[in-house]
């Protein structure tokens, strides 16, 4: 995949509007509709879903951990108004205030997301804390926690801290997966779905068994009813030039889109976050821009949406940076890159 940022498109701006979006969408529908009727020639590519844009309407996000500098500095609101400018539908958050002056009640919060035509879609929330009973985590809180995201309105609630708290056997992981499943049964009496965020270190191996993967432990453990995931497609890539050996040296390739194929309904989340290929950084890769790297995105999305008749709407996509450069240039870009992608091209 090429480096190379694809242009902005001159009409852009019309095409992230949520009501441009709708509408040449629907356009779209009725032409294929009146052509069908009219003709019983040969599917036009088109009607083939050539050229239509691999990122779904409304689907798009972005994690709010990839603008902290901005939210502590100008706050929500500034921020929200800038991520409306660049054609983001959706939010998930990493923390409530992030470092912003002065408080900020949730229901405040949840108006300005929607005075700026963002939904929440989902949260970062700590695993566990076992030193502190006040922590502000799944197991110290549970019910704290799920109060403030009933209150938000999010349909997801998560955590990105790695299922470690009892250690890297399979047995610790089949402990964590007891409480991953407790946290997503709580959750679901409430309507919510709760998830868990990756980082490379998940598809690393049991330190007992080494030719057991812990993800697959996870996956095994955890109930597809209450446990769902969110993958970080970059770590997942990371994870797989890692670990893609056994301790012992033996080959254990794995492909972080298969895992998706097999349940799709079990990621309704996905990080997108880029990476150039580099095999002498401990990742394999460099983290940049979306659209400034070598993961290809247009075949990830596609093959994702395609996998079920409700896959356009039923996953959303977060695009992340854990450093950028200048985040608010990280976003604009990664927002105008997703959006330039097309089927077919």
């Amino acid at each position: 995949m090429s480096r190379k940022r694809t242009p902005a498109d001159p009409e852009l701006a019309h095409r992230l509007s949520r009501r441009g979006m709708l509408g040449v969408a629907a356009g779209a529908t009725a032409a294929a509709l009146i052509g069908t009727a009219a003709t019983a020639a040969p599917a036009t590519a088109a009607e083939q879903g050539r050229g239509r844009p691999v990122l779904p309407p409304g689907r798009l996000g972005i994690q709010l951990y990839s603008l902290r500098d901005k939210v502590s500095t100008l706050g929500f609101a500034a921020v929200f108004a800038e991520l409306e400018k660049y054609g983001y539908d959706e939010v998930e958050f990493a923390g409530y205030t992030q470092g912003t002056a002065g408080a900020i009640t949730l229901a405040q919060l949840k108006q300005l997301a929607r005075d700026h035509g963002l939904h929440p879609i989902g949260s970062h929330v700590g695993y566990y804390d076992d030193n502190n009973p006040n922590a502000y985590t799944f197991a110290q809180n549970l019910t704290k926690v799920l109060d403030d995201a009933e209150a938000l309105g999010l349909k997801h609630i998560g955590t990105a801290s790695g299922p470690f708290r009892y250690g890297s056997t399979v047995d610790g992981w089949k402990r964590a997966a007891e409480d991953f499943n407790t946290y997503g049964e709580a959750a679901r009496k409430r309507g919510m779905k709760f998830y868990q965020h990756n980082h490379a270190e998940e598809f690393s191996f049991a330190t007992d068994k080494p030719n057991v993967r812990l993800y697959d432990v996870l996956l095994a453990e955890t109930d597809p009813d209450f446990v769902y995931l969110e993958m970080d497609i970059y770590w997942a890539f990371a994870g797989q030039f890692r670990f893609g050996k056994r301790p012992d040296g033996t080959p254990a390739p794995f492909e972080p889109l298969d895992y998706v194929l097999k349940q799709p309904h079990r990621y309704p989340l996905f990080h997108v976050k880029d990476g150039i290929r580099d095999e002498t950084a401990r990742d394999g890769y460099r983290m940049v821009d979306v659209g400034d790297g070598d993961i290809d995105y247009k075949k990830f999305l596609s093959k994702v949406t395609a996998r079920t008749h409700d896959g356009r709407r039923y996953h959303h996509w977060q695009t992340e940076h854990d450093n950028p450069v200048e985040s608010y240039a990280f976003a604009r870009k990664s927002s105008e890159h997703l959006h330039s992608l097309r089927c077919g091209d």
